[in-house]
């Protein structure tokens, strides 16, 4: 998928919600603009009412697999959740993220940047599998580490983590990132 469609499937701004609780799930259904939300909490139990929420607000939501409780982290487990009707994950896993485009679902694969090693490490992971974009945790990373990712993988580059304020938001956009993702309330405005 064109980098462009992938930043429109997943927001119209710089900031995706992330809720890591119903409350603020349902907070960001009603209050963001958002097409997609981040679903950072939840099991198999609660996911049906979720994603008819969700629908009914017209919202888009991309699961964090590694945290969703109840489901096995397999094949069964990933065609399951395409046909609920999950359409997007983010996942750390590269044969969870192979699974998943493979059951035709969006998936944005998460790598944690804690040094130079840790981008060659995630840039040498991501030669097995292609996923549709990568985030990069925490989204505070230098520029530069936003523009060699983006050139080695060819992938639109999100950001998670440590975003606090608005100039937090701004400095992340400013620094390469096409969007983040953030559990703060105030931010998904």
């Amino acid at each position: 998928m064109a980098l462009n469609n992938v930043i429109r499937l997943l927001s119209n701004g710089q900031v995706i919600p992330a809720p890591r609780n119903y409350d603020d799930f349902k907070y960001a259904l009603i209050h963001s603009t958002n097409p997609s939300i981040s679903l950072l909490f939840g099991d198999i139990n609660i996911l049906p009412e979720i994603l008819a929420q969700a629908r009914e607000h017209q919202k888009r939501i991309v699961l964090h697999l590694d945290l969703l409780g109840g489901v096995g982290k397999d094949k069964a487990g990933i065609l399951y959740l395409a046909r609920m009707g999950v359409v997007a994950i983010i996942t750390t896993k590269p044969h969870l993220g192979k699974l998943a485009r493979e059951a035709g679902m969006l998936v944005i694969h998460r790598l944690f940047v804690i040094d130079s090693e840790a981008v060659k490490a995630g840039v040498n992971l991501l030669k097995g599998y292609k996923p549709d974009a990568l985030e990069i945790l925490p989204a505070s990373v230098p520029a530069q580490v936003v523009a060699e990712l983006a050139q080695l993988t060819g992938l639109p580059i999100l950001g998670g983590g440590l975003m606090y304020t608005e100039d937090d938001v701004q400095r992340a956009i400013d620094n390469g990132l096409n969007a983040v993702s953030a559990s703060r309330r105030h931010l998904w405005h």
